[in-house]
């Protein structure tokens, strides 16, 4: 099992900025695909930004040139670095991390972090 703790949520006006940070530990074998989703209340989930192994990143149109996802691989640690937020941002913000064990796919999910966007 792989656990994922976030922080860095909160509450931050418009035009305000957050950093969501992501931890993985335990069974780690080979993490390819580490990013961030967010659902915001009576919506799906859906995917704000993602980055592979090889720093390869996709990001939810409406927040490309905002926000920025990055990796630490020496700490297992996924980041989104959130700028000019707008109220349309509100949401519970998730992590998500996929690696393979053993030829074996897996995927984690964290708790998620709260983010509101309101003056």
């Amino acid at each position: 099992q792989v656990q994922l703790v976030e922080s860095g949520g909160g509450l931050v006006q418009p035009g305000g900025s957050l950093r969501l940070s992501c931890a993985a530990s335990g069974s780690i074998f080979s993490i390819y695909t580490m990013g961030w989703y967010r659902q915001a209340p009576g919506k799906q989930r859906e995917l704000v930004a993602t980055i592979t192994s090889g720093d390869n990143t996709n990001y939810l149109h409406s927040v490309k040139g905002r926000f920025t996802i990055s990796r630490d691989n020496a700490q297992n640690t996924v980041y989104l670095q959130m700028l000019n937020l707008k109220p349309e941002d509100t949401a519970v913000y998730y992590c998500n991390v996929q690696q393979l064990r053993f030829g074996v796919h897996e995927e984690y999910w964290g708790q998620g972090t709260q983010v509101t966007v309101s003056s």
